[in-house]
């Protein structure tokens, strides 16, 4: 059974502010996810060719005279101003998160014995990795192998965000969630589902990554078959390379058909995976007592499953793109929640409960005197 602990040399006003920045690097951590899905689909991920500025400017080039100057520097790659501002908003909003961390890292080095120490510089070295591996998106002219790491990095950065949230929560209220015992018992049986389930997700979001990076959304344009097939012909072998080298461009994707066939195909299989856990994890919540997890859960996905489907039929459309990444971030941050809520929940025996072990306590007695 999980224990729920409290360091007695936290105080309020400190847990209150350490909450707020928690909070507010959650909502910005949404919009770096978010803004960073945006920019990949417009195609601006190489908006700026240098970095970390935008051809040499803070901002990036608007006036007549810049653009020329810009041009004149970086004669491989003209200005386009439709995508060198989205590339550097995600900069600015990444840059903003990583301060935020930084300052929660300097709070936390007043209570330097409290786990959350250790847990804030882990976070704000991840954000620091993150910016290295922005960096190298650019750098690498959007590898695949980078990219999907920068994907990956920010759902890790959101979600370590997040859970801290949940720790503060759980500190400031000074008790975990006290749940009926029956309801806790059955909780700690689906545990280890629980995890399976975010792990799953996790993959399923790795393979989004390498869909998108490798141009590979629309490689099934059809819909639950691909190319009018159950399986059509594809190259699974070059589709999953990542010994793949670098260069020199992958601005549209490298791949040939089989293999972005390979790579769509994957992803749906994994979505089949995933939708199976998660219902399965949603009916025994249902069963164990926390129906409005079973409720949030199954919604949570079925928007993912609807949101996915209509990428492919609707071809793409990018505000359902972008909402597709969130989604995802939404279906991982309520799973993460729900296995960490069954992982510090506290069990209160109720009238029933108690009936209940008596009963088992007699049965036993008696079985024992049989």
């Amino acid at each position: 059974m999980a224990k729920f602990e409290i360091d007695p040399t936290d105080s309020k006003p400190h847990t209150a502010w350490r909450l707020r920045l928690a909070v507010a690097g959650c909502v910005l951590a949404v919009v770096v996810v978010v803004l960073g899905a945006f920019t990949r689909l417009v195609d601006a991920g190489l908006g700026c060719p240098d970095w970390p500025g935008c051809y040499g400017h803070l901002t990036w080039p608007d006036e007549h005279h810049e653009i020329q100057t810009a041009n004149a520097a970086f004669p491989h790659a003209p200005v386009e101003t439709d995508k060198t501002w989205p590339e550097m908003v995600h900069r600015y909003f990444a840059g903003a998160l990583l301060l935020l961390v930084a300052g929660m890292t300097a709070l936390a080095w007043r209570r330097r014995g409290q786990r959350a120490f250790k847990q804030t510089h882990f976070l704000l070295a991840l954000i620091l990795l993150q910016a290295a591996f922005g960096m190298w998106t650019v750098t690498l002219k959007l590898w695949p192998q980078v990219v999907t790491a920068h994907l990956l990095g920010g759902m890790a950065t959101l979600s370590m965000l997040w859970l801290i949230v949940e720790r503060l929560r759980n500190s400031a209220q000074k008790q975990g969630r006290l749940i009926p015992a029956h309801e806790f018992r059955a909780l700690q049986k689906i545990r280890p589902l629980a995890f399976i389930a975010v792990a799953a997700v996790v993959l399923q979001i790795a393979l989004g990554g390498w869909t998108s990076s490798n141009y590979a959304a629309l490689a099934c344009a059809d819909f639950p078959t691909c190319h009018g097939e159950w399986w059509p012909r594809a190259d699974f072998t070059q589709g999953f390379n990542i010994a793949q080298q670098i260069g020199p461009n992958y601005l549209g994707g490298t791949l040939e058909s089989d293999a972005r066939t390979a790579i769509h195909l994957t992803h749906r299989i994994g979505a089949l995976i995933v939708s199976l856990l998660v219902l399965a994890l949603s009916l025994l919540a249902w069963r164990a007592g926390s129906r409005r997890w079973a409720i949030g859960l199954a919604g949570a996905l079925g928007l993912q499953v609807c949101l996915g489907i209509a990428n492919v039929v609707m071809f793409l459309p990018l505000p359902i793109a972008v909402a597709h990444n969130a989604g995802a971030a939404l279906l991982l941050l309520g799973l993460l929640t729900f296995c960490y809520r069954i992982q510090t929940a506290q069990p209160v025996a109720a009238p029933r409960d108690r009936a209940v072990d008596r009963a088992e306590a007699q049965g036993t007695v008696l079985a024992g005197e049989l």
